[in-house]
C-alpha cells in the first residue's frame, strides 16, 4: 500500500456524515453493490455515477460523522475510491474504514489547494503531490497497514492465522 498512485480528485466539504454517504432508506437493499449507486445522493445525486475506480475523495473536517454504519466505508470502497483524504475523520468511521480495507489519510492543507477534477499523486504514509507542491502525511501504524494491505480486518486475520 506504499506505492505511489495517481488519482482524479472529487472534492467534498466539511461534516460529510454517514447519511450523506449512504442514506438510511437504501440500507434495506440486499447488497453493497445494490446500494452503491445511491452513494452521496443527498448531496450530489449524480456523483456515484461519475466516480471511476482509482479516484479519490478530498474533503474537509469531520468526514464520516453520524452513525456507526459499516455500509458507509463499504459503499465508498465499492464505488472504487482508492482513498479518502480529509482534514479530519470521525473516529468510528476511521476504524470502520480501516477494518473494511479503505485507506484514509488526514491532511489539513491539501483540500484548500485542489479543485475537483484535478489529479494528484499519493504515496501512502509519505506525501501527496498536487501541481508540484508536496504535502507531508503521517504513516499509519504497522498493525493498521497490515489490515489495509490484506483488504480488511477479516482478511488480515485469516492470513495471520494461516487460513488463506
Amino acid at each position: 500500500m506504499s506505492e505511489t498512485f495517481e488519482a482524479k480528485i472529487w472534492v467534498l466539504g466539511d461534516d460529510i456524515d454517514t447519511d450523506i454517504i449512504i442514506p438510511t432508506e437504501y440500507l434495506a437493499l440486499k447488497t453493497v453493490e445494490d446500494m452503491k449507486q445511491y452513494g452521496f445522493s443527498p448531496l450530489r445525486p449524480e456523483l456515484a455515477g461519475l466516480i471511476n475506480p482509482g479516484d479519490i475523495i478530498i474533503a474537509g473536517k469531520n468526514f464520516g460523522c453520524g452513525s456507526s454504519r459499516e455500509q458507509a466505508p463499504e459503499i465508498i470502497k465499492a464505488l472504487g475510491i482508492k482513498c479518502v483524504i480529509a482534514k479530519s475523520f470521525a473516529r468510528i468511521f476511521f476504524r470502520n474504514s480501516i477494518n473494511n480495507g479503505l485507506l484514509l489519510i488526514e491532511n489539513s492543507e491539501v483540500q484548500d489547494a485542489v479543485k475537483e477534477g484535478d489529479t494528484c499523486f499519493v504515496t501512502p504514509g509519505e506525501k501527496i503531490i498536487h501541481e508540484g507542491k508536496e504535502y507531508k502525511i503521517a504513516s499509519l501504524p504497522d498493525n493498521l497497514m497490515e489490515i489495509l494491505n490484506a483488504g480488511g480486518l477479516v482478511k488480515a486475520m485469516r492470513k495471520r492465522n494461516g487460513l488463506d
